[in-house]
């Protein structure tokens, strides 16, 4: 009896740190911290353009009515070669969209690196004004840089 005891015993303590590891892990599955998430997600050679595809994610506590942003271009050699403001429009809370722009006069190729260089406007009643560019994940599924 009291080997199955010790058995028991000693079963329950080899257990506790597979126990811990999965608690830690379900902390580092939270809730990401609140900001605006932005993936360059695909981009295609169409007529003589690009199609270029972002999801966006508002992780904010509430909506954004309209976020435009400025953008920069790069070419293949790494120099500046257009502005450009995009119009994400409006990004509800916690629920991802996709934005595709068309960018005339240049193939996909051509753009080395997109550089997210702040906010033109950020409708956002209730959040702090730079809601949209505090706390900018950027991320990128292209072979094109996505920077901020």
């Amino acid at each position: 009896m009291a080997h199955k005891a010790l058995k028991d015993v000693l079963f329950a303590l080899l257990a506790l740190p597979l126990t811990l590891g999965a608690g830690s892990t379900l902390a580092q599955e939270a809730k990401p911290a609140p900001g605006v998430a932005i993936e360059l997600s695909a981009t295609r050679d169409e007529g003589a353009g690009c199609r270029v595809s972002f999801l966006i994610q508002n992780r904010h506590p509430s909506d954004i009515i309209s976020a435009v942003y400025e953008t920069v271009l790069f070419g293949a050699q790494g120099q500046v070669v257009r502005m450009a403001l995009l119009d994400f429009q409006e990004l509800p809370t916690d629920r991802p969209r996709v934005r595709q722009f068309h960018i005339s006069d240049m193939s996909c190729a051509q753009i080395s690196r997109v550089l997210i260089n702040g906010a033109e406007r950020c409708e956002a009643p209730g959040l702090d004004d730079k809601a949209c560019v505090q706390h900018l994940d950027l991320s990128t599924r292209t072979k094109t840089e996505l920077i901020g």
